[in-house]
């Protein structure tokens, strides 16, 4: 039997981690400033080629990383691309308000 004090200990590291999960799903929109867990953002290219053919991902596919990326998905990483085009919708959408 465990103590109560560890169940709420491992609850909360639970929920800590779920927030976390939350917090970089919510992220996932537009250019980052920075990572949930705190960390800067780089620009960072990929080495290999996505699709050899395709022009966008020559000569590597370009993402926006946090600084302390591990693929645990508890850090960001997206496409350049993605976050750019986002980003240019939302102040497409800013001006077309403002115009109106």
């Amino acid at each position: 039997m465990t103590h109560p004090y560890e169940e709420d200990r491992h609850m909360k590291a639970l929920k800590r981690h779920y927030d976390m999960l939350g917090f970089v799903a919510d992220v996932q929109y537009g250019i980052p400033a920075s990572c949930p867990c705190g960390g800067r953002i780089l620009n960072e290219v990929s080495p290999d080629l996505k699709y050899p053919t395709d022009f966008d991902t020559f000569p590597g596919r370009t993402y926006f990383t946090c600084i302390k990326y591990e693929n645990d998905g508890l850090h960001f990483r997206q496409p350049w691309v993605f976050g750019v085009q986002q980003e240019v919708e939302k102040l497409i959408k800013r001006v077309e308000e403002m115009a109106a």
